[in-house]
């Protein structure tokens, strides 16, 4: 890799275009999970990455773009981590422990990045293209879960699906508020489970 300088002097490594959009979505990431949406700056992510601010513009057409990216990666990770632990439980597990295993990496995710993960649920300023990214990774969920417990076409279960993902929200953003401490998080899970168990009325078999 040969050094190159950008329009304020400094040197840069010339990197392959992907290397480089995933350092810049690194450095994006570090930032928004550092401060809320309205304190991070373009010109700071480029510093970070390494790269100039035009340079990440080029990648992103702009910061809500930049921020909307990092939080669609987040969650296609998430997706990837739950899918492996489901991959791992063995074929006649019960239902309700494959949720469990879901709900795990999940709060695994919100521990590792509270800001990121609870700023729209706080009232934060969440950008029009970070709102598409999380709407339809909701939906994406309650295919997952209906799949996942076979549930029927009853509007009972659907609402219970839909219901679930807000339960999910309030009480892990409840948790990140009170600093999501280890010795708090089997009380969040129980309730979780118990909330859609309850929706359900049954595990569905």
């Amino acid at each position: 890799m040969q050094p190159v300088t950008g329009s304020d002097s400094r040197p840069r490594r010339r990197l392959d275009p992907d290397v480089r959009r995933a350092a810049i979505l690194d450095a994006a990431a570090a930032e928004f999970a550092a401060h809320p949406y309205e304190d991070v700056g373009v010109a700071g992510v480029a510093v970070a990455a390494e790269a100039s601010e035009a340079l990440v513009y080029r990648y992103f057409d702009s910061k809500a773009g930049l921020y909307a990216a990092v939080v669609e990666r987040s969650l296609a990770i998430l997706d990837e981590e739950q899918s492996a632990a489901l991959a791992r439980l063995g074929p006649r597990t019960p239902r309700r422990e494959r949720v469990r295993a879901q709900l795990e990496v999940l709060l695994d995710t919100v521990a590792a990045q509270p800001t990121i993960w609870a700023a729209p649920l706080a009232g934060g300023n969440d950008p029009a293209p970070a709102v598409v990214v999380r709407r339809d990774a909701r939906g994406r969920a309650v295919e997952r879960l209906t799949a996942l417990l076979q549930a029927g076409e009853w509007l009972r279960q659907e609402y219970a699906m839909w219901g679930f993902q807000g339960f999910i929200d309030q009480a892990c953003l409840r948790w990140v508020e009170r600093g999501c401490r280890d010795e708090e998080r089997p009380h969040v899970l129980q309730s979780m489970l118990g909330a859609l168990e309850g929706a359900l009325g049954d595990w569905g078999g």
